[in-house]
């Protein structure tokens, strides 16, 4: 009886450690991307100067929430960070001495890792060098090489332990930079293709034997385009191609397009690869949670990878966090705020779209007096922004001019200007068939007509293209088809245009690089020649310039130049009144 009692409890201790080798050992972790904040650090607009629902306050709030639970926390920025806000740009140019408030405020929530992204190198190597050096965190970009060196010019990868899982983080950067931005601001950089680069970084990846291998990609996705391009080192948006031909990656974040993206992506060899992308300004957060089984008999880990977005809105700015940056918040207000000029009546960008505008034509004038140019070529760069009588401050120069590019000299001929215009009105106007037409050309429904949002129609393409030359005498017949709408008389000293003469012309680095296809795609002048039309170029950016020219002539008056016109008059004038209701609604 006692031997059977003894193989009774033997077989039931069996049964109990036969049960436990059975159950799963559960282990998580929580991957968190922030991307493109462009400066909306507080919860505050300074431009506007009105409060925000949105900003990377909101995210510590969250963060302490997770980390409150003790459950590991992996936090990643995707870069775009320090151009948008007077926030960033107070700390990248004005006061440098102190620590940057974007480095402070990573550092104070805690990033394990972040991408630089092209606004990031669009504020130049004293930026982000310094910040680089000020980040308790490395900076990533694997496709970003130093020319000397040959060697990463920033962290290719790096691995972080959280809760005893080691996750990897590969950082890339989109290569089509320099058709962004002048070469000195990247000077010593070159830039390779993303696809290329992942596929050299991979295998020393894969000796770290991580749990968990994540792509940081600032380049915007598109599950269709998976091919790798001839051109590969200039592909703006690369993520699928890296996704797809690149086996290895558990997740990847990315960015830079502004989309959201929370999806399943099949690669090459028919793995699940979790694509991410939270959007801008700090308005979402893009949230992975992984959870790994390990089945005690068979040793096997199993892992499951579920994707999320969460709105900030719907958080709390975290206290500390505010109190920690109340003083570099009211430096920036401060900075903001100071009166540069006073303007002798009120300038739309409302304008823009139908002739010329004092808006754009401010532009004009100081770019052609900066430069000395025979032509000066700009765009309205925000949509719908005003400029009251009275008083100009600081933020009224961010609603004028948004970006931080240089101002250069160029020289072209009078064949490649002409072709130029006629690119930008292509993009810019509809062919009008009568005078009951469009003028304007908008993203059309499935009925042909302007599709609506809110009540208000969508231009096509993104209005800080269309370009209007100030320096000439010209018309825009919005009857006659693309590539003939433009007539030129003259230049405004009375010269005609000669085909064959080069001059000079003054133009934003943006457009001097080719962005927007307006040199390249327009005016039929290679990528590799830009360069070598550029003549001069500010040290400083463009904003800075028309900032220094408003303090120095106290008093503007922006009137339009009126040096061109949309013709037929008859059928234009009348769609410009259509239309302004059409794009912005009735006014008060």
């Amino acid at each position: 009886m006692g031997h059977l009692r003894s193989l009774i409890s033997s077989s039931l201790l069996f049964l109990v450690i036969l049960s436990s080798c059975g159950s799963a050992e559960k282990r998580s972790i929580t991957i968190i991307e922030t991307t493109d904040i462009h400066g909306v650090i507080m919860p505050y607009d300074y431009i506007e100067n009105e409060a925000l629902d949105a900003s990377l306050a909101h995210t510590a709030s969250l963060v302490r929430e997770i980390r409150s639970r003790e459950k590991p926390l992996v936090l990643l920025d995707n870069g775009d960070n320090l151009q948008g806000q007077p926030s960033v740009y107070y700390y990248n140019y004005i006061d440098t001495s102190s620590f940057h408030i974007l480095t402070e405020a990573l550092n104070w929530i805690g990033f394990d890792a972040g991408t630089v992204g092209n606004h990031d190198i669009e504020a130049g190597h004293r930026v982000y060098d310094r910040l680089r050096d000020e980040y308790n965190f490395p900076l990533l970009a694997a496709n970003a090489v130093d020319v000397k060196s040959g060697e990463p010019y920033f962290t290719p990868f790096t691995v972080i332990e959280k809760g005893g899982i080691r996750v990897a983080v590969l950082g890339l950067i989109t290569p089509a930079v320099p058709t962004w931005l002048p070469e000195e601001l990247y000077r010593g950089i070159r830039f390779t293709g993303m696809v290329e680069a992942a596929r050299q970084w991979m295998p020393e990846i894969q000796k770290q034997k991580p749990d968990l291998v994540i792509g940081l990609f600032h380049s915007g996705w598109d599950r269709e385009e998976t091919e790798i391009s001839e051109d590969s080192g200039m592909d703006e948006n690369g993520v699928a191609a890296v996704a797809w031909n690149v086996p290895g990656f558990d997740i990847i974040f990315c960015g830079h397009d502004h989309r959201l993206a929370n999806e399943k992506f099949a690669n090459s060899n028919g793995d699940s690869v979790l694509i991410l992308n939270g959007g801008s300004r700090s308005a979402n957060l893009a949230i992975a949670e992984v959870t790994f089984r390990k089945k005690g008999l068979t040793g096997r880990t199993s892992r499951t990878v579920t994707g999320k977005m969460i709105k900030v809105s719907d958080l709390e700015p975290d206290r500390e966090f505010m109190e920690v940056f109340a003083a570099q918040h009211n430096k920036v207000k401060e900075y903001v705020s100071k009166v540069i000029g006073y303007s002798g009546s009120t300038i739309t960008s409302r304008d823009s779209y139908f002739g010329p505008s004092a808006f754009v034509d401010m532009i004009h004038r100081i770019q052609l007096e900066i430069t000395g140019a025979d032509i000066s070529f700009a765009a309205p760069l925000s949509f719908d922004v005003q400029i009251s009588k009275g008083p100009v401050t600081v933020s009224d120069m961010f609603k004028l001019y948004r970006f931080e590019n240089m101002l250069y000299t160029m020289e072209l001929t009078g064949a490649e200007i002409k072709k130029y215009l006629e690119y930008s009105y292509a993009g810019w106007l509809n062919t009008m068939k009568d005078k009951n037409d469009y003028m304007l050309d908008y993203r059309l429904g499935q009925d042909g007509r302007p599709a609506l949002t809110d009540g208000k129609a969508w231009l096509r393409n993104q209005p800080y293209n269309f370009e209007s030359a100030a320096g000439l005498n010209y018309t825009v017949d919005a009857s006659k088809p693309d590539g003939n709408k433009v007539s030129v008389k003259s230049l405004s000293d009375g010269r005609k245009l000669n085909p064959e003469q080069r001059y000079r012309i003054a133009v934003n680095s943006y457009r001097g690089n080719g962005g927007g296809g307006h040199l390249t795609e327009g005016a039929g002048i290679s990528a590799g020649e830009l360069m070598s039309r550029v003549v001069a170029s500010t040290d400083r950016d463009l904003r800075y310039y028309i900032m220094k020219y408003i303090e120095e002539k106290k008093t503007i008056n922006p009137v339009p130049l009126g040096n061109w016109k949309i013709v037929p008059s008859a059928w234009t004038e009348a769609a410009a009144k259509r239309e302004r209701i059409l794009l912005f609604g009735k006014e008060r």
